[in-house]
């Protein structure tokens, strides 16, 4: 299948538009070209279009005769998407448009991300603002920039710039979903250097690959207990350095702090003496890691091949130290909600762990709905790193959405979700970070709501939306915007 074909796929309007945008590199926090491509949109249509200091792109609308009296509504979605790839996909997002492809119900990209998360947000709203049969309130089109690595669009709309009364906000995964909350974040870095050693004789070199994972959202997809490989990775590390002598030269895992680690690659050399019993085991213990997670990685792979012997390695006393502070490393679900049945509140991702030539890097994403628990994971993983020398940075803090169950909006949707599909929505708060709560700090009196259409895997190569659900969300928000309420 090919691009062209996506383009044909129903609504028309929805899928041309998404198409249009997937053509664009737009990776967080180097927008410019979708920043531009989307302000064209706008003016193209003769609408008041402006951007903002920080990159937001604001489109408004006028409402169609006849809904003038009711409240504006606005419309947002982020423009950013997360880019990931196979290892052995040959891709550069840096000036290829994504390859689409469909494979049943569902549209996927050719090895990469696809986008549709908030993609098929974006597009939904650009066919919004060119439709000239669609009733609709005044509309207000808000579409973010750097959502997916730190909010900061969110973050940098001032107050006073939007006009609406409520918002809703198109970036919810599952098409039965009405969001009514979400959780907040912080980064946590931990970073030291580190002395260099000779590497003696008698050893053999060694490189282990940890890949075939399904990663995922490290928000929305935490609570499956997905593998981690940067966890994988340090429990063959650790084993090896006890009982072979293991010294690391590198290690390389994971990427984005938002996507659960599905690959990571380690150098390094053991004892040759112990050479055909380290083999034995990495070959039984990958036979115990394969039965543990057999469920939930069918497709785990783990492959050790000999390389040339490294030059140096890393000091033996902070290898140590280091190798069991990421074996200490809360990673994973911290804490359900007592509340909210199915919620989980507070949880972390050991996203990213890098060491190379004196410097190591662990990159961690700790999310949680109650701002007491988050800061207890963030500061027990502050201390593990901490411990062993590293300087810890604590950044990127955002808050989450508090549920308000008594919103008008809420019952808007409820109302209509029930009337078009004969059965109840799932009303809940999720475990990602959603743009509603920083929004709420400079529009507190603001009215939101959260839905969109059933992706799956998102921040992922397997990412995917599904053909039916966006033809069923696409009727919900015509039909939503029909009966906003008056002002």
């Amino acid at each position: 299948m090919t691009n062209i074909e996506i383009r044909e796929l129903q609504p028309q309007a929805i899928w041309r538009n998404f198409a249009n945008l997937n053509e664009v590199p737009r990776p967080s926090k180097d927008e410019a070209r979708v920043i531009a491509f989307m302000k064209a949109f706008g003016e193209g249509l003769g609408l008041e279009t402006f951007v903002d200091e920080v990159g937001n792109v604001i489109v408004r609308k006028p409402a169609t005769p006849g809904l003038e009296d009711r409240k504006a509504v606005i419309l947002q979605s982020h423009l950013d998407m997360v880019h990931q790839k196979n290892n052995a996909t040959d891709f550069d997002f840096d000036s290829e448009g994504i390859k689409m492809k469909i494979e049943g119900d569902w549209v996927k990209a050719e090895g990469t991300t696809l986008g549709a998360d908030n993609g098929l947000g974006v597009a939904t709203i650009m066919a919004i603002l060119e439709s000239t049969d669609l009733p609709h309130p005044a509309i207000e089109a808000l579409f973010t920039i750097d959502e997916e690595t730190g909010m900061t669009g969110a973050m940098g709309l001032k107050g006073g710039i939007l006009k609406g009364d409520i918002l809703l906000n198109l970036d919810t995964e599952e098409d039965d979903e009405i969001g009514v909350g979400c959780a907040g974040g912080i980064d946590i870095t931990a970073t030291r250097s580190y002395s260099l050693e000779e590497v003696e004789e008698g050893k053999t070199g060694y490189q282990l690959i940890v890949n075939g994972l399904q990663g995922g959202h490290s928000g929305m997809e935490i609570i499956k207990g997905l593998g981690n490989a940067n966890k994988f990775m340090n429990r063959f590390l650790l084993d090896g350095f006890e009982n072979y002598g293991l010294r690391i030269e590198e290690i390389s895992g994971g990427g984005l702090r938002n996507a659960i680690p599905r690959e990571s690659v380690s150098k390094f050399c053991i004892d040759t003496i112990h050479d055909e019993a380290f083999k034995a085991d990495i070959e039984e213990f990958s036979a115990v890691l394969k039965e543990e997670y057999k469920t939930l990685e069918p497709n785990l792979k783990i492959t050790l091949e000999k390389i040339d012997l490294p030059k140096r390695v890393m000091n033996l006393s902070v290898q140590e130290g280091f190798l069991k502070a990421i074996q200490a490393a809360w990673n994973g679900v911290y804490r359900m909600s007592p509340d909210i049945e199915n919620l989980v509140e507070t949880s972390n991702n050991v996203a990213r762990v890098s060491v190379k030539e004196g410097n190591l890097e662990v990159l961690c994403l700790t999310r949680s709905s109650v701002e007491s628990s988050r800061t207890d994971l963030a500061n027990t993983l502050r201390s593990v790193f901490e411990l062993i020398g590293c300087d810890v940075v604590l950044s990127g803090e955002y808050p989450g959405w508090k549920p308000n169950m008594e919103s008008p909006i809420l019952q808007v949707l409820v109302d209509k979700y029930k009337q078009i599909n004969n059965t109840d929505p799932h009303v809940a708060a999720c475990h990602a970070g959603l743009e509603c709560g920083i929004l709420g700090q400079n529009y507190p009196d603001m009215d939101m709501i959260s839905f969109g259409p059933t992706i799956r895997g998102a921040h992922s190569p397997d990412e995917r939306v599904s053909i039916t659900s966006v033809q069923k969300f696409w009727k919900f928000v015509q039909e939503i915007l029909k009966d906003i309420p008056l002002k």
